[in-house]
């Protein structure tokens, strides 16, 4: 509940207020303005109408609470550029050593010219101004304010603009503002008592250092160093005195006196602060000759005022998205305040300088090559997104989408505020179901459970029960688990092939050999979750072929996790955060871990980087190490290629952003696309860009080799199961642990129906493979008369010939 608002002391009428403001400054100018300013004696109201007594006067307070002055904060690049700026009110704060002079004797001049006599108030001046005020018959009314006073209200103003409700806020406002009637004696008489306070405890240089930097300077310019910045593109210490007489001429009416907004008006009014300075002998005739006749436009260098992360992408192609995600990463993290409203403040008003992790190079190119694969405004409605992330690192390199940052109430066309990069409490989407893309953490789980690369698995079931599935943490229940193939043909095949090939029957297969909530597991511990509400991917066999909706940002860092040998870093966006004091915040911590072994992150690699060989064979392999994965939803409407080196990783996503629509039959950027898979458009544009970003002269360095156990598994003897039925081949296979496939076609054989005739592998294989086995049909084949070894032949022994069956032919 908001506190109510404070009591201003007894309150006075207008006339009331009137003869106590009189009053003072007549004993201001006969008894001096600290005997004022300590006592105000009473006063007989001349028509005997009111008494006017200490009390009123008295009860006005002596203390003013000067806070930090809200300032501008920075976002820059990895390298300093500048990103984007954010503030209520623009201002930098700099020390008065920083303020050239001459502004400091514009001011002067300008807006109190005995500023270094009076000590806190000017009587002469208040006199001076009820005179002309009460002559003034058009309404028009002169000033009094020396810069102390101008001071403190502004003060008050930003102490009425911190307020918490908007009730607060006006009413503080007006307090503050007040400037007829009892509210504006009453507002003089304040802040006279408070100027002589403060004139106590403050040099006469501190007040002016605290005055130039608090003061408005133009409609939304704040401070000496940013109207110098903005209207003449320097520091406030380089300015020249025309330039400052421009500033200085500004403050007394910010909007009215605007030299970008009223131009021909800030010249009559910079000429008026010039023969002020001239007068006061702070400019010679020469100079004040020169100033004048010099038109305004020729001294303005303006640099435009661009707040927020749209002016990012003026400066970074594509950067508004990053940015606003650094916004997004301080709004959320509690680092930055204990609450939402906490951080924006801080944001807004706290002065901070946030470097971030961003490559403007990577960034460029990211930004060139996913608009390259899905131009912007594209006919058929594809978007396209693609995230980079350093391995060993979790450093957000770069971020693109191919759409234009816009986050107003009216975005034109191609334009967005959705950044498809990341999750939803960070850019408003709900992710995108990652397909085939989520295989290698089914991989990990594979390895991580002892078994191997070249293991054979039956890829031919299309459907299996649920109690085929093994799932330690939860039941599953219902209906038999169904699917297709998008890629590659159900046989059976090695864990190797059916990777490259990327076999959902064949993933389905090796997924009934695992604990599903250990695959599920392992993705999180690579930061796999889902983009809408950040929980894990639900255990379901549907997620072996990824189901649940993922964001492209959190797919880079899981497979840069492969890249670093299995260390996981979360992906941070900033690097470090200073204070208008230089002093360093705490940031998000990436928090790398070891979560995978290096010989399962190693074995991860070597299997990832033959999808060359598979399912992107078209696409072709860049001219360095690389290892990835494509991926494609059940009706093509998503479609994906993660991939990495050991110096970056890099997802990239294709699809509607609008919902789940078949990618069938349209042109995408000039091409005709029949059914969109991984390799279609999201593999080019992940090694058109990769080519870009690692052409930089430093070395592209190999993945560590895979070990022989993780490749070929435990290799044991394979005992024989010929001649054995099947019943019995499968539990003698399966007590050696091995698992029985039998071939489709039986043959002809002289053994009984159903009887083992052969197998493969016979010798050795790793333990947990598949063995085919061959049956026999029950018919033995007719002999054939010139079959060498049958009855009628020569063979070994038979006394005919030399004993090796190899006699010629009769």
């Amino acid at each position: 509940m908001p506190n109510p608002a404070r009591p201003r002391g007894r309150q006075v009428n207008a006339f009331q207020a009137l003869a106590l403001l009189l009053t003072f400054a007549l004993v201001a100018g006969i008894s001096g303005v600290l005997a004022a300013g300590l006592v105000l004696p009473g006063v007989a109201v001349a028509n005997g109408v009111t008494d006017i007594t200490v009390t009123a006067f008295d009860d006005l307070p002596t203390e003013l609470e000067q806070k930090q002055l809200p300032e501008k904060s920075v976002i820059r690049a990895a390298d300093g550029t500048l990103l984007a700026t954010f503030y209520d009110q623009n201002r930098v704060v700099v020390p008065l050593a920083e303020i050239s002079p001459l502004l400091q004797h514009a001011v002067i001049a300008t807006e109190d010219k005995r500023f270094y006599q009076h000590v806190g108030v000017d009587p002469t001046g208040m006199l001076r101004a009820f005179v002309k005020n009460q002559a003034d018959s058009d309404g028009g009314q002169e000033g009094a304010s020396t810069l102390t006073q101008q001071y403190i209200k502004n003060v008050l103003i930003d102490a009425a603009l911190a307020k918490e409700t908007e009730a607060e806020r006006l009413d503080a406002l007006q307090d503050a503002r007040g400037a007829e009637g009892t509210e504006g004696y009453a507002r003089k008489l304040r802040e006279a008592k408070l100027a002589i306070a403060l004139e106590k405890t403050m040099t006469k240089d501190e007040i002016l250092e605290k005055y130039l930097n608090i003061a408005p300077f133009g409609a939304s310019v704040y401070g000496a160093e940013s109207a110098a910045q903005y209207y003449f593109s320097k520091p406030a210490k380089d300015l020249n005195y025309i330039e400052a007489a421009t500033i200085a001429g500004v403050t007394q009416s910010p909007t009215k006196w605007d030299p970008v907004l009223n131009p021909e008006a800030s010249q009559t009014r910079r000429d008026r602060v010039l023969k002020l300075m001239n007068e006061q002998a702070f400019i010679t005739d020469e100079e004040y000759a020169a100033g004048i006749a010099t038109p305004l436009p020729d001294t303005m260098h303006v640099q435009p005022l661009k707040q927020g992360c749209m002016a990012a992408g003026d400066v970074v192609a594509g950067s508004g998205y990053f940015c606003d995600y650094v916004t997004k990463v301080i709004l959320n993290d509690e680092a930055f305040g204990p609450d939402r409203n906490a951080r924006k403040a801080l944001l807004y008003t706290g002065g901070l300088t946030i470097t971030t992790t961003l490559d403007p190079r990577l960034q460029a190119a990211a930004d060139a090559e996913v608009k390259a694969g899905v131009p912007v405004g594209d006919a058929s409605g594809v978007k396209s997104a693609i995230s980079v992330v350093e391995p060993g690192t979790g450093k957000i390199s770069a971020m693109a989408q191919t759409t234009v940052f816009n986050p107003t109430s009216s975005p034109g066309p191609g334009e967005d505020a959705v950044n498809y990069n990341t999750d939803a409490a960070y850019g408003a989407s709900k992710g995108f179901a990652p397909g085939s893309t989520f295989k290698p953490f089914t991989l990990a789980q594979w390895l991580k459970e002892g078994h191997s690369l070249n293991e054979v698995i039956d890829g031919k079931p299309m459907q299996y029960p649920m109690s085929a599935f093994k799932a330690s943490c939860t039941t599953l229940a219902g209906a038999p688990y169904k699917f297709g193939n998008a890629e590659g043909k159900g046989a059976v095949m090695s864990v190797l092939d059916a990777t490259k090939n990327s076999v959902n029957s064949g993933y389905i297969a090796m997924a009934t050999q695992i604990d599903l909530c250990g695959m599920i597991e392992t993705a999180s511990s690579l930061g796999v979750h889902q983009a809408s509400n950040g929980e894990p991917f639900k255990v379901l066999p549907a997620n072996v072929l990824g189901s649940d909706g993922v964001a492209p940002l959190t797919m880079a860092a899981a497979f840069a996790s492969f890249a670093s040998g299995g260390v996981y870093c979360k992906p941070i966006a900033i690097l470090s955060v200073t204070d208008t004091n230089g002093q360093s915040l705490a940031v998000p911590n990436a928090d790398c871990k070891q979560v995978l072994e290096p010989r399962i992150a190693n074995a991860l690699n070597f299997a990832l980087s033959h999808v060359w060989q598979g399912t992107a064979d078209s696409v072709g392999a860049p001219p360095f190490p690389s290892a990835g994965k494509t991926g494609t939803t059940s009706e093509n409407e998503y479609t994906w290629f993660v991939g990495y080196t050991p110096r970056l990783a890099t997802a990239v996503w294709v699809g509607h952003s609008d919902g789940v629509i078949p990618v069938k039959d349209v042109w995408i950027g000039g091409k005709f696309v029949r059914r969109a898979y991984g390799s279609s458009v999201a593999a080019p544009t992940w090694k058109r860009f990769m080519i870009s970003a690692l052409n930089d002269g430093t070395p592209n360095p190999d993945f560590a080799p895979p070990g022989d156990k993780e490749v070929f598994g435990e290799k044991v003897a394979v005992p024989s199961v010929v001649g054995l039925n099947e019943a019995d081949a499968r539990n003698r296979l399966a007590g050696a642990g091995f698992r029985a496939s039998i071939a489709p076609e039986q043959v002809g054989s002289a053994l009984p129906a159903g009887t083992v005739v052969s197998q493969s592998p016979s010798g050795t294989a790793a333990r947990g493979s598949y063995i085919t086995l061959t049956l026999s049909n029950g018919q033995a084949p007719a002999p054939d008369p010139n079959q060498p070894g049958l009855p009628g032949w020569p063979g070994p022994g038979d006394g005919r010939g030399n004993g090796n069956g190899n006699n010629p032919k009769p």
